[in-house]
């Protein structure tokens, strides 16, 4: 039986996550084009200067999740952020209401445009710092406050963490389809109306957060966590002369009892046994009272074990950084293709070249559903777990449908270019339908669904009960990596394919580039970081943590895997 309030606590949490994200979503959706158009900034500096944003948003949340481990906690974290979010919302709003935080607006295409003045463009940063520092702090501590609501140590407990994933994501989905539409047409009436609403919108998240306030469980935060992780290598450093015993006896290694704030515990694992030697206890090592003499030459076994949690999840979390490249770069190439293909439907109807990226959300929000409602459950029967899939199961099945997305690219654009050249018209539009991209955005959102909730839901069940929030804080991370190293590679190529009069295979005229054969590269590194997948997801070993007497009329054993 469940004793934590579960899906009570959740509808609140959930609620302020989707109105959050409607309103941070929103903001940044057609930011590029008030960069260019309001602000007066050319291409490539309003490029930079959201390249720089989203960098930093996805790097503060490991700060964020540090914050809030060690140090306040994940509601104080997120209910602090949410202030600092709506304040830089507020004065990104004021860029676009006052006059004086804003160049003149050009009338006329001939006419000189004013750049903005070095007081406006610092006004403005500040605002884009606060909303980076305030989302960097709400990202990372959402999911494991949620978690924190569900009783994992029970059945229904651990199918409503499972369940809560999916609708997450779910929710996520539908708030970019419509930070795409609704939003970016109200947002093209009018800047200040729709920054205005965006911004109350915010403040409306902040009052369903805090009407939860008398529902939710607290997890306190637990002082300095990297003093912890550092006294493991250098207790282990220490004793690394020391033979780890054959047979195991009662008090070889140090293992205090549990006490209220650490219900679930780990017991000693042979994976990275190096690592046990910071728990042996040799002569003269503890108290009369059993307590550590120095915790720096003896660690516990609780401790070793959080730090061979870190370490084992590092090579799952580096294999999301080529997986996620056709995700991070769904919008650059691909509108590239569509420009030069045929938008119509109907007579009259032209659709705008970035809207078939809206395929993979819509494929998203239908098959997530479904897969929750009517596969998950199925496959619980077969594969006799909880979940159905476990979450490297569905990093690997993203991971397929990464190769699958990228050659479906390959193949569609090797086609619209081979027509192109012998059939097109004289602004190389191919007289093909803009409908054949829809195969590789479909196979595109599967492979976001499953890869991304993978990461997800595998962060945030492997990670250290005391660490949830620096271990969510990864997901944000590999996708900072994924968009530099995708950067990278687009570099890369461009520069080297154009040596020694060879074809640029990213040609501003993709026409006359080899755009399809960066999609078979690509497919080629996604094949490959599947079969280092396999071999991390066949050496890894579940995290497994044992029930503590303090916590009643529970199983005594519940290994993590399950989830």
């Amino acid at each position: 039986m469940e004793t934590k309030p579960g899906w009570r606590a959740i509808s609140y949490i959930l609620g302020t996550q989707i109105v959050e994200k409607i309103a941070t979503v929103g903001m940044m959706a057609n930011f590029m084009v008030y960069l260019m158009q309001f602000f007066n900034l050319g291409q490539v500096a309003a490029a930079n200067v959201l390249g720089a944003w989203a960098g930093a948003s996805n790097l503060i949340p490991i700060i964020g999740g540090c914050v809030a481990d060690a140090y306040l906690g994940k509601f104080k974290t997120i209910a602090i952020s949410s202030f600092g979010t709506l304040l830089g919302m507020v004065m990104l709003t004021l860029t676009a209401w006052v006059p004086k935080l804003h160049p003149p607006s050009c009338s006329s295409t001939h006419e000189h445009c004013v750049p903005p003045t070095s007081s406006q463009l610092g006004f403005l940063f500040l605002g884009l710092g606060w909303l980076a520092l305030g989302t960097g702090g709400i990202g990372p501590c959402t999911i494991p406050f949620a978690m924190d609501q569900f009783d994992t140590t029970c059945s229904e407990g651990r199918k409503g963490v499972n369940s809560f994933f999916n609708w997450y994501y779910t929710s996520l989905t539908v708030v970019q389809l419509i930070g795409l539409t609704a939003i970016v047409y109200l947002l093209n009436k009018s800047w200040i109306l729709g920054y205005g609403l965006l911004s109350l919108l915010m403040s409306f998240s902040i009052i369903i957060f805090f009407v939860g306030a008398s529902v939710y469980v607290y997890i306190p935060a637990e002082g300095s966590l990297f003093s912890g992780i550092a006294q493991v290598f250098v207790a282990a450093y220490k004793k690394h002369h020391l033979k780890i015993p054959l047979k195991e006896e009662d008090g070889l290694y140090y293992d205090p009892p549990a006490d209220e704030k650490t219900p679930l515990k780990m017991p000693l694992t042979n994976q990275l046994r190096c690592l046990n030697k910071a728990a042996l206890i040799r002569d003269d090592e503890l108290n009369e009272g059993g307590s550590v003499k120095n915790p720096w030459r003896l660690c516990s076994i609780q401790q070793v074990e959080e730090v061979k949690c870190l370490i084992k999840m590092l090579p799952i979390w580096a294999s999301g950084i080529l997986c996620f490249i056709p995700i991070v770069q769904q919008g650059t190439f691909p509108v590239s293709q569509a420009l030069k293909m045929d938008r119509h439907i109907g007579a009259h109807f032209k659709l705008p070249p970035a809207s078939y990226s809206a395929v993979s959300l819509i494929t998203i929000c239908i098959f997530l559903p479904c897969f929750e409602l009517f596969l998950q459950p199925a496959l619980a029967k077969v594969t006799k777990k909880e979940e159905g899939l476990t979450s490297l199961q569905k990093i690997v099945i993203g991971d397929i449908f990464s190769v699958l997305t990228m050659v479906s690219a390959g193949l569609v654009e090797g086609r619209r270019k081979g027509v192109a050249n012998s059939h097109g018209a004289g602004d190389g539009v191919a007289p093909m339908n803009a409908m054949w991209l829809v195969p590789q955005f479909v196979l595109l959102g599967l492979c976001e669904m499953f890869t991304l909730v993978g990461h997800i839901q595998f962060y945030s069940t492997q990670s250290p009960e005391k660490m949830k929030s620096i271990g969510n804080s990864l997901q944000y991370l590999v996708l900072a990596f994924s968009i530099y190293v995708g950067t990278l590679v687009v570099n890369v190529v461009h520069q080297v394919t154009r040596k020694h009069g060879g074809i640029d295979w990213l040609n501003d005229d993709i026409n006359a580039g080899r755009l399809d054969y960066y999609y078979f590269l690509i497919a080629g590194f996604a094949a490959m970081n599947l079969l280092y997948i396999f071999f991390c997801v066949k050496r890894y070993h579940y995290k497994v943590v044992i029930v503590t007497p303090e916590v009643e009329d529970k199983p005594s054993l519940n290994p993590s895997a399950v989830l």
